[in-house]
C-alpha cells in the first residue's frame, strides 16, 4: 500500500461540475484547478444523455501560471486531442460513443493551473462534466 497504489497517489477536482449545457453557442467555463504538488494531470470529460442529433460538444483545455490568464493548451502539451474528447453530430446517438460516454486527455505541460471548458452548438439539454485528475504527488499518501 501507500506509494504504489492509485488511491493514495491521486486527487480529483471538478473543473465543470455535472450540469446541463444550455443555450446555443454557450457552454461551461471550467474552474481553474491548482496542480501544485502534483506532476501528472488527466482531464476527464463525461457526457450524459444527448438527445439532439445536431448537437456538437467542443472541449478546450487551458493552462496558466495564474488563474486570470488561462490560455488554450498547445497540442504538443496534450496526450490525445481535444477533438477526440469532444462529441460531434450524430444521425443516431449511440451509448458509449455519442452519448453516455467518458473521454480523457492527458497534460504534460508545466503550468500551475489547468481547466477544461465545454461548449455546445445547440441547446442540447445534456448533462456534462469535466474533472481534473492529479497524480504523481510530491508527497504521499494524499489526504482525501
Amino acid at each position: 500500500m501507500g506509494q504504489y497504489d492509485l488511491h493514495d497517489n491521486m486527487k480529483q477536482a471538478f473543473s465543470v461540475p455535472p450540469q446541463t449545457v444550455g443555450t446555443t453557442g454557450t457552454g461551461r467555463t471550467g474552474k481553474p484547478v491548482d496542480r501544485a504538488g502534483y506532476s501528472k494531470v488527466e482531464f476527464l470529460i463525461d457526457y450524459g444523455v444527448i438527445t439532439a442529433t445536431n448537437a456538437t460538444f467542443t472541449v478546450t483545455c487551458k493552462e496558466g501560471d495564474v488563474t486570470g490568464t488561462m490560455t488554450s493548451i498547445a497540442d504538443a502539451n496534450l496526450i490525445g486531442l481535444e477533438a477526440n474528447a469532444s462529441v460531434g453530430q450524430a444521425a443516431t446517438r449511440t451509448s458509449g460513443v455519442s452519448k453516455n460516454v467518458a473521454k480523457r486527455i492527458g497534460y504534460i505541460g508545466t503550468k500551475r493551473y489547468v481547466e477544461c471548458d465545454i461548449k455546445s452548438t445547440v441547446t442540447a439539454g445534456a448533462i456534462v462534466s469535466t474533472k481534473v485528475l492529479l497524480s504523481g504527488p510530491f508527497s504521499a499518501p494524499v489526504a482525501t
